[in-house]
């Protein structure tokens, strides 16, 4: 009798465990049909997830090449979503990645978890205590991988394996209708040959362009658009908000991306020697020149040339870049014979060239040629949570670096980051992590496996921009002497030049009379640089 008993009520608690699953699997199951965003149909997965299977974070991560990628995250920081995970930093990952079935680590295990101080209400250094991971197989190939991270490490104990395997089979069909739907959006075939081949040809090193806000989204639809073409492209924005990367982008969106693409930094070189970069020289033109050398319109024959500050080219320049752009062929210096390239040009500034055209520094049919179909690039001040999604890609960068096994960000480091205004944008932000996180690890006497960084590590508070010391209030002298006197003129003599020049150094230099290395010099010296 009581053996009968025994059964029965086992019977009744997996019909009733049979259909809380069920009734939680059904809204997933619909959503396969649904047209709805990739980001809320993996929200979604996860938050059915951690109410099958209680626990304080989960998160989806995409297998791309060696890296894993975070798609969608739940109970974790929200710099989580920026950072990429190197396979071979992080032997859980591995040892996840190696099996076929789900993995869960015991709670003493010696393998440090990469969640360690990510999950969120937690402690800045509090571990993770109880952690299970399995791969994601589509069309029998590694996918990605799930995880669950709990704080108690008995957490997963009692955990059903039969309804686990049922939510991964549905994770991996929600994954497989994602993609698919994602191809269909595709132009088509050839397309994804050249995202392809520049995926193969970019290897490992180059970097993404990271956000979801709305001015980034639009900023992405706008490249995708305007990459399969062959239009030239001019990229406008403030000093450090990532042109050079946007244009590296289209590059490798359209159809020339198994061909190169060649920079050239206009403002890098002397006004003497731009002409011979770009179009090249033959021996003999001139002193210095012992062998003929191709310039950058000849090594990108056939792909993409990137002229950054092309606001700084000289005029007589100009014109002869005006007549490559119009029919396609160059003289190199000292020659009479012509070449013929096909090159499609973007370029870059952060000055206003309709400015520079009404004050006759730059000529007017040129700018007409290069602003074909202009793109603005959004300052960092205006992208939102984007700048904790950067925070987290450059704090797994510096992790690496500095051979860490943690690298976070406390609660106040990450609202000062969101406070701050960013007057260096994106490339302010990426020194400014590297540069702290190496002095709060210098301020460690032993050395930390977790080192969370905060507000005080970076020194910005909630300054609204970088300005030039306040005078003193006191109408009497300051109590300074000669030197610091003059390295406080000298300061402020530059920070208003820059703010009249749009923060360009090489149009500084010229307006204060000063060669551009004696003017990073000064800077350096000035603690502006």
């Amino acid at each position: 009798m009581v053996d009968s008993t025994l059964v029965q009520k086992t019977a009744e608690v997996v019909a009733m465990t049979s259909r809380v699953v069920l009734d939680a699997l059904v809204p997933l199951i619909e959503d396969l049909s649904q047209d709805i965003p990739e980001s809320e149909r993996y929200r979604r997965l996860l938050s059915t997830l951690r109410a099958l299977f209680p626990s304080d974070a989960a998160a989806l991560l995409r297998l791309d090449g060696e890296t894993l990628v975070p798609l969608a995250i739940d109970g974790l920081s929200s710099d989580t979503l920026g950072r990429r995970f190197l396979v071979r930093d992080h032997p859980r990952f591995a040892r996840i990645l190696a099996r076929p079935e789900p993995t869960r680590f015991p709670a003493h295990s010696s393998l440090p978890d990469p969640y360690d101080g990510l999950v969120k209400h937690a402690g800045a250094h509090l571990e993770v205590h109880d952690c299970l991971g399995s791969p994601l197989f589509i069309g029998g190939r590694p996918w990605g991988v799930l995880t669950l991270d709990a704080l108690d490490p008995a957490r997963f104990d009692g955990i059903d394996m039969a309804s686990l395997q049922a939510f991964l089979s549905l994770t991996a069909a929600t994954v497989s209708v994602a993609e698919r739907i994602d191809r269909l959006a595709r132009t088509g075939e050839a397309e994804r040959q050249r995202a392809e081949v520049y995926r193969q040809a970019s290897g490992p090193r180059r970097r993404e362009m990271i956000g979801s806000s709305a001015p980034q989204k639009h900023l992405l639809e706008e490249i995708g658009i305007v990459a399969s073409s062959d239009l030239t492209v001019l990229i406008t924005g403030e000093t450090g908000v990532g042109k050079e990367l946007v244009a590296s982008e289209i590059h490798a969106r359209s159809p020339r991306a198994d061909r190169p693409l060649v920079s050239l930094n206009c403002a890098a070189l002397p006004d003497t020697l731009v002409e011979s970069e770009l179009f090249g020289h033959v021996r003999g033109a001139f002193s210095g020149a012992s062998s003929d050398r191709r310039g950058k319109f000849e090594l990108a024959d056939g792909g993409t040339l990137f002229l950054d500050e092309v606001g700084e080219l000289p005029l007589g320049v100009q014109a002869k870049l005006l007549r490559v752009l119009q029919n396609g062929q160059l003289q190199r210096i000292g020659s009479d014979s012509e070449h013929r390239v096909d090159v499609r040009l973007i370029a870059a500034t952060n000055r206003d060239l309709a400015e520079e055209v009404r004050g006759g520094r730059f000529r007017a049919d040129l700018y007409h040629r290069l602003s074909v179909y202009p793109l603005v690039v959004p300052p960092l001040r205006e992208r939102g949570r984007d700048i904790l999604l950067l925070a987290g890609y450059f704090l797994e960068e510096n992790r690496s670096r500095l051979g860490l096994s943690g690298l976070r960000l406390s609660a106040d480091a990450q609202a000062a980051l969101l406070a701050y205004r960013w007057p260096g944008n994106v490339r302010e932000l990426e020194h400014l992590i590297g540069r702290s996180a190496l002095k709060a690890l210098a301020g460690h006497r032993e050395r930390p496996r977790i080192l969370t960084l905060t507000a005080a590590d970076f020194g910005i508070g909630d300054t609204a921009s970088v300005a030039p010391p306040a005078p003193p209030a006191s109408d009497a002298p300051a109590a300074v002497g000669l030197r610091e006197a003059v390295t406080a003129y000298e300061r402020t003599l530059v920070l208003d030049a820059l703010a009249r020049n749009q923060q360009n150094w090489a149009s500084t230099a010229r307006e204060l009379g000063i060669d551009r290395a004696n003017l990073n010099r000064l800077a350096r010296r000035l603690g502006l640089k």
